[in-house]
C-alpha cells in the first residue's frame, strides 16, 4: 500500500471514531395532553390549535402537514444521492481483495513440480516466473482496491452524517406530530364539550324560521368535527410509522458504521499484513529456488565423481587384461593345430578314397572295353554271312 493511501487511511480512522461515537437521542413516550403538559408544551399545543379553522375544510385537511416539510426536503436530498450510489461496491471491494489474495495456488509455487501436459502444450511460464508476475499484478490490484475502499469509506461516512441529520429531523417530526395530535384531541374535546352542545342549545332556542339554517350549521360543524377526528387519527398512524422508521434509520447507520470500521481496519491492519506475507512468500520462494540450484550442482558433482570412478575401474580392468594376455592365445593355437591335423587327415582320406575309386574305375573301363570289343566282333561276323548261318540267319 502506497504512503498516500496509508496517510488517507490514518486520517479516515479519526473520522470513523468521530462518527461512531455520536449518540442519538431516543424518542419520547406517549403524547402529553393539554392539561398534563408543562407550560412550554401547553403553549406549543395552543399555538397549533390556533391553526384549526372549523369553517375552512382545507385547514383541517392540511392540519399537521407543515411539520413534514423539512423532513421531506432532507429525505429527497438523500434519495437523490442514493440513486447515484451503488450500495454494493464497498462489500464487493472487500471480497475482491480476498479473492485476489486467495488467487495464489500453493502447488504452482513449487519449482520442482513437473509441468502438466497442457502447460507443455501451451508453453506456459515456469512456476516461479508465473508466481512473480502474479505478485506484481496483485500489488497493483491491492493499491487500486485500497484506493477504491477509501472512496467508499468517505461516501459511507457522508451517509452516516446524513442519516444522523435525518434521524434528528425524523425525531423532531415525531415530537411535532405529538403536539398536533394533542392539539387535535384538545380541539375535539372542546367541540364535543362546548361548541356542539352550545349550537344544539341555540337551535332549540331559535325561532322556527331560523332553526333550519342553524341546524345546517350544526350539521356542517359536526362534519368538520368528524373530518378533524379522521385527520387526528391519520396523524396518529403517521406518528406510529415515524416511530418505526427511527430504529430502521439506526439499523442502517449501524450497518454503515460496521462497514466503515471494517474497511478502515482492512486498510490500516489487514492490507499491510497481506503485503508483508506476500513479500515473505517471494523471499522464501527465491531462497527455495537458490537452494534447489545448489542441490542440483551438488548432485551433479556427486554423479560425476561416481561416474568417473566407475569408468576408471572398468577401463583399468580392460587395459590390464589386454596387457596380461599373449600375442596368441593358447586356446587359439590349440584350435588352429587341431584344425590343421583335421585338414591333413581329411586330405589323406580324400586321397585314399580317390585312389580306391580310380581302381574301381579302371576295372570298369576294362570290362566296358571287353564288352565293346565283343560287340564289334559280333557285328563283323554278321556282315560276312557267317553270322546268319551260325546264329542269326533265317532259312529262305
Amino acid at each position: 500500500m502506497s504512503e498516500t493511501i496509508q496517510k488517507k487511511a490514518a486520517e479516515a480512522e479519526a473520522l470513523v471514531k468521530q462518527v461512531t461515537d455520536v449518540a442519538l437521542p431516543e424518542p419520547k413516550g406517549e403524547v402529553a395532553t393539554l392539561e398534563a403538559a408543562d407550560p412550554a408544551t401547553s403553549t406549543a399545543i395552543r399555538s397549533r390549535i390556533g391553526e384549526i379553522d372549523m369553517g375552512d375544510t382545507n385547514s383541517i385537511i392540511s392540519f399537521g402537514s407543515a411539520a413534514q416539510a423539512e423532513l421531506q426536503q432532507i429525505s429527497q436530498a438523500m434519495l437523490t444521492d442514493v440513486r447515484n450510489k451503488d450500495v454494493g461496491p464497498a462489500g464487493d471491494s472487500l471480497r475482491d481483495i480476498v479473492t485476489t489474495i486467495r488467487g495464489f495456488s500453493v502447488s504452482e509455487l513449487d519449482v520442482r513440480r513437473k509441468p502438466t501436459f497442457w502447460e507443455r502444450i501451451l508453453g506456459r511460464a515456469a512456476p516461479f516466473a508465473k508466481f512473480t508476475a502474479k505478485f506484481e499484478s496483485v500489488q497493483g490490484q491491492i493499491d487500486k482496491i485500497t484506493d477504491t475502499l477509501l472512496s467508499h469509506e468517505h461516501t459511507l461516512l457522508k451517509d452516516i452524517k446524513s442519516l444522523d441529520l435525518l434521524y434528528e429531523k425524523t425525531l423532531d417530526f415525531y415530537d411535532e406530530l405529538a403536539l398536533y395530535i394533542a392539539a387535535g384531541e384538545a380541539k375535539l374535546a372542546e367541540l364535543d364539550a362546548n361548541d356542539i352542545p352550545a349550537m344544539e342549545a341555540a337551535i332549540e332556542a331559535a325561532p322556527d324560521g331560523d332553526k333550519v339554517i342553524k341546524a345546517q350549521d350544526l350539521r356542517d360543524l359536526r362534519a368538520a368535527r368528524d373530518d378533524l377526528e379522521r385527520r387526528v387519527h391519520d396523524l396518529k398512524l403517521t406518528r406510529q410509522v415515524t416511530m418505526q422508521s427511527l430504529p430502521s434509520i439506526r439499523l442502517v447507520q449501524e450497518n454503515d458504521k460496521s462497514l466503515v470500521t471494517k474497511i478502515n481496519s482492512t486498510l490500516v491492519n489487514t492490507v499491510p499484513l497481506w503485503e508483508t506475507q506476500l513479500a515473505q512468500a517471494v523471499t522464501i520462494q527465491r531462497s527455495a529456488e537458490a537452494a534447489h540450484a545448489v542441490r542440483d550442482a551438488n548432485n551433479l558433482t556427486n554423479e560425476l565423481l561416481t561416474s568417473n570412478a566407475a569408468n576408471l575401474r572398468e577401463s583399468n580392468k580392460v587395459i590390464r587384461q589386454e596387457m596380461e594376455r599373449g600375442v596368441f592365445d593358447i586356446e587359439a593355437v590349440k584350435q588352429a593345430n587341431a584344425d590343421l591335423i583335421g585338414t591333413i587327415q581329411e586330405s589323406l582320406q580324400i586321397a585314399d578314397e580317390g585312389k580306391r575309386k580310380r581302381s574301381e574305375a579302371e576295372a570298369d573301363l576294362k570290362k566296358m572295353e571287353a564288352e565293346l570289343r565283343d560287340t564289334l566282333a559280333a557285328a563283323k561276323a554278321r556282315k560276312d554271312g557267317v553270322g546268319d548261318t551260325a546264329a542269326t540267319s533265317v532259312p529262305a
